[in-house]
């Protein structure tokens, strides 16, 4: 892989504020800048979306986000990475699609059928298929003549949409819905339907659907499978280098032997870290940045940022416990020059209240407050919720 180099923990967190447009000086003019620098916003929680660009912009408002996602459409949101839901900028949307969101899609049909087949709609393999066929014809017929629709809205068009299936029989956690629910999930990952606006406010999680055509009218430009996981691997290290292998494999769902590939592919170079672990950076890439100005950031649930490695001591130290779920998701976070040093929450009244775990002195806390009173005017009239995942030990804490 080319020649090592070194990277302290010192020059990772620099990378972060720059890369993260975190640092005051970094900021991005808009949500698209945001979200391609990064090379997509976590979109489980629509609101960490907003938030997250939001936190990193110079000035802008949730009208702004709204505008790029519903509007100019020049944000997608996309079924992708460890069949999680991103929000990615419209020109790197080809390249999540091919690099993860394809091979999501083989998994989530295989699923269905196997589904489908529990359910007893067809006597066999081949009728099976057929059925499901048949409803992805209508599932798409429907969203082309609705253009916006609900999934209730969906199931209600065919009665093959409203048919009942199992998920997870006999788990603890056994589930029942509706085919059309699931197979939007398939048509999202296959890149022929799109989240649209929801029907709620910013924060909602009932989504309209779309076909993708009303968006792209075109559909996605095809990018060759290897050719799109060297150009996401690409972007990664970009935006998060230098990452490990495993913090690469993890953030994509890839297999090793994936991995392995992209980085020959990419030449990465072998950086040795502060940890003992070998970081990997791309050739071009060697040279530290300056050191940004002092800088402190609340970020939201979920945000890109600490989902973005999984390895993570050198930016949340002994934190993972207050700040994360039994799920692995992070809670609200606040940080400073680079690292985790608390958490924040909205209180019963709706306030926006801090706790730090540890003690940051009087500059940090100066700088935190700042960015508390920049970040309450957008959630003035808003409750946030972790309806997506689990309150974290800190939420439940400052939510009491």
């Amino acid at each position: 892989m080319g020649k090592r180099t070194r990277v302290d923990t010192a020059e990772r967190r620099a990378r972060l504020a720059w890369r993260h447009r975190l640092a005051a000086e970094a900021r991005a003019d808009g949500p698209v800048e945001v979200a391609r620098d990064l090379v997509a916003l976590h979109g489980t929680d629509p609101s960490s979306v907003h938030l997250g660009a939001l936190v990193r912009m110079r000035a802008g408002t949730v009208a702004d986000v709204e505008r790029a996602l519903y509007e100019d459409r020049s944000l997608l949101r996309l079924l992708a990475m460890r069949r999680t839901v991103f929000v990615t900028s419209l020109d790197l949307a080809p390249v999540v699609q091919a690099a993860c969101s394809r091979q999501v899609a083989a998994r989530e049909r295989r699923r269905l059928l196997d589904v489908l087949a529990d359910a007893g709609v067809a006597a066999d393999a081949a009728g099976v298929a057929r059925w499901l066929a048949g409803a992805e014809r209508a599932a798409l017929g429907a969203l082309e003549a609705g253009g916006e629709i609900t999934a209730a809205e969906l199931a209600a068009a065919d009665p093959r949409l409203s048919t009942e299936i199992v998920l997870s029989r006999g788990k603890t956690y056994e589930g029942r819905q509706k085919v059309a629910s699931r197979l939007l999930l398939l048509l999202a990952a296959e890149g022929l339907a799109v989240r649209g606006r929801p029907r709620g406010s910013w924060t909602s999680h009932q989504y309209r659907w779309s076909p993708l055509t009303r968006w792209c009218p075109d559909g996605l430009a095809e990018w060759d499978t290897l050719e799109a996981e060297t150009e996401l691997a690409r972007r990664w290290l970009r935006a998060f280098g230098p990452g490990t292998a495993d913090d690469l494999r993890w953030w994509t769902g890839w297999t090793k032997t994936q991995v392995k590939r992209v980085l020959a592919e990419l030449r990465a170079v072998e950086a040795d870290l502060d940890d003992g672990g070998t970081g990997l950076l791309l050739p071009d890439d060697l040279d530290p940045p300056p050191a940004p100005e002092p800088w402190a950031a609340l970020l939201p649930a979920l945000d890109s940022t600490p989902m973005g490695w999984h390895t993570r001591d050198w930016y949340l130290g002994e934190h993972a416990p207050r700040l994360f779920d039994r799920a692995g998701n992070i809670g609200p976070s606040v940080w400073w020059n680079g690292r985790i040093v608390g958490g924040w929450a909205q209180d019963a009244t709706g306030a926006l209240v801090c706790r730090y775990l540890e003690d940051v002195g009087r500059d940090a806390k100066a700088a935190v407050r700042a960015e508390a009173e920049r970040l309450a005017p957008l959630l003035a009239g808003v409750r946030l919720t972790a309806r997506t995942r689990g309150k974290t030990w800190l939420e439940e804490e400052l939510t009491a």
